[in-house]
């Protein structure tokens, strides 16, 4: 101690570098990870990564569809006339059995008086028997809300179309081309005119769909 006091600028160096030590040491210290962490609590904070939010999901619920309504049905018994409208000329020179044809309702079909084809309702016709001198036809479906309906009807030929009952002798021609009568009369069913009316009878009852 007495040599320290003896020279006053040796000591303030001692304790000069002493403290530039502790200084360094404390420092260093400070510098470590875990107090950089424990000083600086935001930026620890901000490197740990953020957990995703879980993020609510409505079901959605299926309404159970409803079920169409069964459409009412009426049964048209066998027998019941059907007056068609022929919708193209048919001819036995260039039909052959089996073809088809459209045709429409000439009048309405009714039961109990109430309607149950209306008037114009598409058909369709089939012939079943291609002769030199002889054309037969039948009516082979019915088409109702788009959807065909089959039909079971009897045959005719175009000389069994609708005539008018004002002529006597109109009469008389129709009931000789049903009995076969002359050639003239072959060659009449050889044709069946468009727009030619035929009454045919069903053969089969058919159910059909009615409006409610």
């Amino acid at each position: 101690m007495v040599r320290f006091q003896a020279n006053p600028k040796l000591w303030r160096y001692l304790c000069f570098a002493t403290v530039v030590v502790i200084f360094v040491v404390v420092s260093s210290c400070s510098n470590q990870p875990g107090n950089q962490a424990s000083n600086h609590p935001a930026k620890a904070a901000a490197a740990k990564p953020a957990t995703p939010k879980p993020v609510a999901t409505t079901a959605k619920v299926t309404q159970p569809a409803q079920s169409a309504q069964p459409a009412k049905t009426i049964t048209l018994p066998k027998g019941t006339p059907i007056t068609a409208t022929v919708g193209q000329t048919l001819a036995s020179s260039k039909n052959h059995q089996g073809d088809s044809f459209a045709a429409s309702l000439a009048a309405p079909v009714k039961l109990d008086g109430k309607t149950v084809l209306p008037k114009g309702t598409h058909i369709t016709g089939k012939v079943i028997t291609v002769k030199k001198h002889e054309l037969k036809v039948v009516l082979a479906s019915v088409t109702v809300h788009g959807k065909s309906y089959n039909l079971a009807t009897n045959s005719l030929r175009p000389s069994d179309k609708d005539q008018a009952k004002s002529s006597a002798k109109g009469k008389a021609a129709s009931q000789a081309n049903d009995k076969g009568g002359d050639e003239k009369s072959k060659k009449d069913n050889s044709v069946l005119s468009a727009k030619s009316q035929l009454t045919f009878k069903l053969a089969k009852p058919v159910t059909v769909p009615v409006k409610s």
